[in-house]
């Protein structure tokens, strides 16, 4: 095996991983994973409600609230995979052109791209904290009183720490551009 140099390459110029870096991003891969599960969750649950308003003519309790939800929930947990990956929504017309150009402007543009989110979803991640509270110390639940009822708060906690990892994962990726930025040509 070969030996990393002093920049953490390989002679063959691969990167190398640290053990905290394979834990993160096995981390940041397995909430993406459990968004996957509950978008089939959801999509049972969707699919039983059809059945059951074209077979008894009512639809199933804590669809609709419960649905809502879950798309809440699937979109926090699989934002850190889609940072990570760089798969996020941007326009690329101006930024592709000024990377191949000037890879140093192009890697600052990106650590500005990448401040913002983490302070945006940092401050999502902050706010959710007083909603959870709130839920657990409430009894907050969705349903109807004595038919089918559901806590929020497992939501809740799945929400507040999905944002929490994008959140973080921004900020990883703002240290990546200022190293960018200060590598020589």
């Amino acid at each position: 095996m070969a030996r990393p140099d002093d920049n953490g390459t390989s002679p063959a110029g691969e990167v190398r991983e640290t053990a905290l870096e394979r834990g993160w991003h096995r981390l940041v891969e397995g909430f993406a994973a459990l968004g996957t599960v509950l978008i089939g969750v959801l999509m049972l649950i969707i699919c039983a409600d059809i059945v059951a308003r074209n077979a008894a003519g009512a639809s199933l309790p804590l669809v609709s609230e419960g649905g809502a939800l879950l798309v809440v929930t699937l979109v926090a947990l699989q934002l850190g995979a889609t940072v990570r990956a760089g798969r996020l929504a941007r326009t690329e017309v101006f930024t592709v052109p000024l990377n191949r150009r000037f890879p140093r402007a192009g890697a600052a543009l990106g650590g500005v791209f990448d401040l913002v989110g983490a302070a945006v979803l940092g401050t999502i991640a902050w706010a959710s904290i007083r909603v959870l509270e709130k839920d657990m110390t409430a009894g907050e639940f969705i349903g109807v009183p004595g038919i089918a009822t559901l806590p929020t708060w497992p939501f809740r906690v799945l929400i507040l720490a999905g944002f929490a990892v994008a959140a973080a994962q921004f900020a990883f990726r703002v240290f990546a551009a200022l190293r960018a930025v200060r590598r020589p040509s």
